[in-house]
């Protein structure tokens, strides 16, 4: 089907971001590359930082605002006001991986569920920032969990993927509860249905990717 590039730039600019919640169709949705950046692209990426410091966040993937492209945001300060910490990472990939470490993860997406994942200790990177230069850089600690943990989103994969069945299982009924309240407000007609969201996300996806 044929979408017209003027409904997309509508629906783009007219989208209110807001940080969806698990078990949104969007958190599992699998990005796709972006081939166009523009003001109104930046523009985007402006809102998401603000969002992302509004619900003291220190990553933010498109995933997680219901977009389909393949980007995400960081500042692991998350003060709005370090800016030099601030961080676009546009059709990100990770070029390899060094050893491994467990550390406490949460997520915008799954409020309340703090749980240990294991990830690479190390991992190099390549990206495009928003002035279209390719970047490259090794990074550790926090940064690289902090990459990691987004670059599952982008995939549609989430932290509570990784766990072990152990800690899969503590955290087990928060994340059904999760489910339920959403559920309950896609009956409500707060949430929309998969199909209207799969929709709007082909329509977005004619504009940028």
């Amino acid at each position: 089907m044929a979408i017209d590039r003027k409904t997309a730039r509508n629906a783009e600019a007219d989208m209110d971001l807001r940080v969806v919640r698990y078990p949104h169709p969007t958190l599992r949705y699998k990005s796709k590359p972006i081939r166009r950046v523009d003001s109104d692209f930046r523009a985007l990426v402006g809102r998401m930082f603000e969002l992302m410091y509004e619900e003291r966040g220190i990553g933010l993937a498109a995933n997680q605002v219901d977009l389909p492209y393949r980007f995400f945001i960081i500042n692991l300060s998350g003060d709005p006001t370090q800016k030099d910490e601030e961080f676009v990472f546009i059709n990100p990939e990770i070029l390899s991986r060094k050893g491994s470490e467990e550390d406490t993860e949460g997520c915008l997406s799954l409020p309340g569920i703090n749980a240990v994942v294991r990830r690479s200790a190390e991992i190099d990177m390549v990206a495009y920032n928003l002035k279209g230069e390719e970047i490259q850089w090794r990074l550790k600690g926090l940064f690289a969990r902090a990459f990691q943990h987004e670059y599952d989103h982008l995939d549609g994969t989430l932290f509570i993927d990784r766990l072990t069945p152990t800690r899969r299982w503590a955290v087990a009924d928060r994340v059904d509860d999760l489910a339920s309240e959403y559920a309950g407000r896609v009956i409500a007609g707060s949430e929309p249905r998969e199909e209207d969201v799969l929709r709007r996300l082909a329509e977005l996806e004619a504009l940028r990717v």
